[in-house]
């Protein structure tokens, strides 16, 4: 059982709430440049010990930070983010700041632009202290594929922070940052954020600009907010959200207070239990802290009732063939031609593409890539690729009939608390299904939130998994806030 030992270190330190801290700057008690400061003192102490931030943007963020205090300083209006000390996933780019996405081949690569998302946070306002490490190109569960090490658990660091975005989850949980950006291909928010005890927010496929974001899989990749408490998270999915001409696959349909939405009370909506992710491999304590929440849902005035997903069964393999399809596609740019690592073996253009590819990826992109080039290859394309988009839809029609009936669905966000490090870097299959609660979501593209639901007896961290139809996170907030407010 992964709960059976207490934590051997622990860095957590729940940050002050996002709406604490601007109140603070706004009034003149907190300068925002002694706010950052601070965090960079803490990073230095703490950091070496979590691997959480791959590079730091001190003098971007000093700059910012200098502004919003001389704004503040004459009384001039003040972004909603103002100060905010913010983490970003290293597969964000970032003007001028290395931009790895975990991997080798990004060696040196300094982009010239920033991703939609990153301009949205500093025109709010936000201080961004930095990139923080991830599972190179976001493959994986346990933030163990990182070229450049992995991440450890703030709450017992012999454990997994989860992946890919565990260095967004860990920063939030160990104050390094108050807020961070992930991304989310299968459950690299949610997850992360379970094993972690923080908030994390899937929006629905379209909601946030992807541009800007190094790609794994295009139909599926999406970027979200990590946060301590879901207003603070809401509230940055407000600031991130919305149309970008520069993304032709963002949502066109207006952004609402999410924030306010949160705030609405949960009495009379209608909660589905999905029996499909309460089955066979599900930890008993991660059941137990799930069915508490559930419990508290009802005593807050919100109906329970029984939901069919039966085609979640097949969703793991139906992700593995999609997401990896689109990675052998999306990853073939790498090439070692204008940009990143290029081998010393180059002694004609295919044995540098060769080289290059072999030595700068990790054996888990490597796996990703030969998979999703034999399902996209002549003779298996039908049989594969195109019959995991079959079951794909017939998922999304199941999420639609579900929601049809019911308000919100709560399951676990994954089946076990967070695992401890090298304990299933041997098996990509027992690793694959730490996402099994989290990929169904991601294939439908609906929206979800994890909120933190309770504790082992080891004290690690339990996440419940909210999820809500398309464009309808407000909802999801809602939801959480309620189990958010039943743990006190």
């Amino acid at each position: 059982m992964s709960s059976e030992t207490k934590p051997t270190q622990t860095y957590v330190e729940k940050p002050k709430s996002l709406v604490e801290l601007r109140a603070g700057i706004t009034s003149g008690a907190v300068k925002a440049a002694d706010l950052a400061a601070g965090y960079y003192d803490r990073i230095a102490a703490v950091n070496p010990h979590l691997n959480v931030y791959l590079s730091l943007t001190k003098e971007r963020a000093m700059e910012q930070a200098a502004h919003v205090d001389a704004a503040a300083a004459k009384g001039d209006p003040l972004g909603p983010l103002a100060g905010i000390p913010v983490g970003i996933k290293d597969v964000l780019v970032m003007k001028d700041a290395p931009s790895t996405a975990g991997s080798k081949i990004l060696e040196g690569y300094r982009p010239p632009y920033d991703a939609t998302s990153v301009a949205r946070l500093e025109a709010a306002g936000a201080v961004l202290l930095g990139k923080v490490n991830c599972d190179e190109f976001a493959m994986g569960s346990s933030n163990e594929n990182s070229a450049y090490g992995a991440v450890r658990n703030p709450v017992d660091t012999e454990r997994v922070p989860g992946g890919s975005s565990g260095g967004s989850a860990a920063a939030v949980a160990a104050n390094l940052a108050v807020a961070t950006l992930g991304t989310d291909t299968g459950g690299s928010i949610r997850q992360p954020a379970s094993f972690c005890g923080v908030v994390g927010v899937l929006p629905t496929y379209g909601r946030v600009s992807r541009y800007g974001l190094i790609a794994f899989a295009s139909s599926l990749d999406r970027v979200g907010p990590f946060a301590a408490n879901v207003r603070d998270a809401a509230t940055l999915l407000g600031i991130v959200a919305g149309h970008d001409p520069k993304d032709a696959t963002s949502s066109p349909a207006p952004v609402p207070d999410y924030a306010a939405e949160s705030d609405k009370p949960v009495e009379g909506l209608r909660i589905g239990i999905p029996a499909e992710y309460f089955g066979e491999g599900l930890d008993p304590e991660v059941r137990a802290a799930v069915e508490r929440g559930i419990e508290d849902l009802k005593s807050a005035g919100c109906s329970v009732k029984p939901v069919s997903l039966p085609h979640t069964r097949y969703a793991i393999p139906t992700y593995y063939l999609v997401a990896t399809a689109e990675a052998s596609a999306n990853l073939a740019r790498f090439d070692g031609v204008r940009y990143g690592y290029r081998s010393p073996a180059s002694e004609s253009l295919a044995a540098m593409y060769r080289h290059s590819r072999d030595e700068a990826f990790g054996a888990e992109v490597k796996r990703r890539i030969l998979l999703g080039t034999y399902a996209l290859s002549a003779g298996y394309y039908d049989a594969y690729y195109l019959k995991a988009q079959q079951v794909r839809r017939l998922l999304a029609e199941e999420f639609l009939r579900a929601f049809a009936d019911v308000d919100a669905i709560v399951t676990p966000t994954a089946p076990m608390p967070a695992f401890k490090l090298d304990e299933k870097t041997g098996d990509p299959l027992a690793m694959y299904l730490a996402d099994i609660y989290t990929v169904t979501a991601s294939l439908a593209g609906i929206c979800g939130v994890n909120v933190p639901c309770g504790t082992t007896a080891a004290g690690l961290p339990v996440g419940m998994q909210v999820l809500a139809a398309h464009l309808n996170e407000g909802t999801a907030f809602r939801v959480a806030r309620a189990v958010e407010a039943a743990q006190g």
